[in-house]
């Protein structure tokens, strides 16, 4: 009996939070589904996009961005002082060159790869290890087909810089990878974690739109009942 006044007001108390945030309960799981009700691609309007032929990238004058060359992107950055032209060509392959030389610049090998780290990077000089990935083999929490260097910090982050553009491509934080994990969870795709629309999402999002809804219905009808009680 003692326990009888705590649980009344924990029942009061939960009737007003459910007054609280039943509203953006419904408001979230509504705009929820309606984002997923579409494929990502198709709202960005991608699948209007017509296909068109690739064609080489010619610079009038330049030595690197010749018809021979077939090269799809340059891309300028500044990188040990001097000025770097990354260069893929139209079959996907990156390479780096001196501007100033046209010369090339050799892939980054791991001394390399530890350098931009502990350059680059807050704590990059407190290496774990040190793992060279082929694109086709890249980790889980890299998920991109270039081929790239794993720098495994001690407070658990890596760092991934790629081995023909040396460029810090991504950095993932042990918080970083937990947070993947609970995107995955979110929108039910654990194996991929990039599928936003899928049959299994969408009927569960439907299912809890509908719930939110019922609980919002029956919260008026607990009040009701409530003040025709309070009124007997």
């Amino acid at each position: 009996m003692a326990n009888k006044p705590i649980m009344q007001r924990l029942a009061k108390w939960h009737i007003w939070l459910g007054w609280l945030v039943g509203v953006p309960i419904a408001m979230w799981t509504a705009t929820g589904l309606f984002m997923v009700a579409k494929p990502i691609d198709e709202v960005r309007g991608n699948h209007l996009r017509l296909p068109v032929e690739q064609q080489a990238l010619i610079i009038a004058g330049s030595d690197l961005a010749t018809p021979d060359a077939q090269l799809a992107e340059i891309t300028m950055r500044m990188q040990d002082g001097r000025a770097v032209a990354i260069l893929t060509t139209l079959d996907g392959v990156t390479s780096r060159v001196d501007v100033a030389t046209g010369a090339p610049i050799p892939a980054v090998d791991a001394p390399a790869a530890r350098a931009i780290a502990a350059e680059r990077i807050a704590g990059g000089d407190k290496v774990r290890s040190v793992t060279f990935f082929d694109a086709d083999e890249v980790p889980f929490d890299f998920r991109r087909p270039i081929p790239v260097w794993q720098i495994a910090l001690e407070d658990g982050a890596h760092v991934y810089i790629g081995r023909d553009t040396g460029e810090i491509e991504a950095v993932r934080t042990s918080w970083w990878r937990w947070f993947d994990f609970m995107w995955g969870l979110h929108i039910m795709d654990l194996s991929e974690r990039e599928d936003t629309s899928h049959p299994i999402l969408i009927l569960f999002a439907a299912l809890s739109l509908v719930g939110a809804l019922f609980g919002c219905i029956l919260m008026f009808r607990r009040r009701k009942a409530r003040v025709t009680a309070s009124a007997a």
